[in-house]
This record gives structure tokens, sequence and C-alpha cells, in this order.
């Protein structure tokens, strides 16, 4: 499965990329048929490859989807859900990796990814979180359509709902 905007493609992290990771770069780029550059996987997301390496095939896509550069063929960050939806709410998160930023792949990426799950009728709500100090996932985030909801211990919650 592959969705994606102008300059991107998105393709959900297979399970076995995943078990691959972050020892076997070869057998996880050779899986997920992309060249993975050495900031990728970001540190804070080796925590959650077990996880999605342990994902049946239909739940991959409720877990890490990959950001790929379709000029370069490169992996060039991760979009996500926290897992899948409850009551009708997924939570999303995104990283780019630092040489790819400030060319509003974020954006892209994390638009696609919400009109995919709305794309679902059972989804009627996608939130996010993001630090106060980081203005870069805020100006994302209200780009791609979120109302900020809320603040709490340094962390702002946002919301967006179908339209």
């Amino acid at each position: 499965m592959r969705i994606g905007g102008p300059r991107l493609e998105l393709t959900p992290l297979s399970a076995a990329a995943a078990a691959a990771l972050p020892d076997d770069r070869v057998a996880a780029a050779a899986a997920i048929g992309s060249s993975l550059p050495d900031a990728w996987p970001p540190t804070d997301l080796l925590d959650v490859l077990p996880v999605q390496a342990a994902a049946e095939p239909a739940a991959e896509r409720f877990g890490i989807w990959l950001i790929i550069e379709r000029d370069t063929n490169t992996v060039v960050g991760d979009v996500g859900f926290m897992g899948p939806p409850d009551g009708g709410l997924v939570e999303i998160g995104f990283s780019v990796i630092p040489d790819r930023r400030r060319r509003g792949y974020a954006t892209e990426a994390a638009r696609s990814l919400i009109d995919w799950a709305f794309d679902d009728p059972g989804i009627r709500e996608v939130t996010a979180r993001s630090e106060v100090e980081n203005e870069a996932s805020a100006r994302v985030l209200h780009a791609a359509g979120f109302a900020r909801i809320g603040e709490s211990r340094g962390v702002i919650r946002w919301r967006r709902t179908r339209s």
C-alpha cells in the first residue's frame, strides 16, 4: 500500500523491515525497496520497532509509515499512528531527518496520512501532541488543519475532525 503527495510516497513499515532494524540496514532497505540514510530511524523510534515487527499485516497500517522522497527513493522520515482507532479516534506523530527538514515534507506527509485515515468512515477524529518549545511541529500541525485544544506539562494537544 502506498499513498502520497506530489513529492512523497508513504508506505507502512513492514514487520520484516522493522524486525531487521536497526541492526541489519541492508536487509531492511531491501525489504523497503528504498535507501536508508544514516539518520533514520531516529532514536525515539527504536522502542516502537519491536511492536511494528510483531504486527500482523492488517495492523501494520496503524503503526509506522515511511516517508519516501520520490526523486531519490530515500526514506526521509516517518509518520504514523500511535495504534489502531479507538472509538473513532487515532493519534499521529511524525519525524523528518535533519537534512530534509524545512521543506514541507512533514506537512505533506501528515496531510496525506490524515486524508487516508478519513477515507475510513469509522475514523472521525485525528489527534496529535507537540512539545511547547517545538515550534516547527506546531507549524506542521496548524498547516495540516489541526486546532490547538489544550496544553499541560509542556505538551500541546491538537485535534482535527472530519470535514
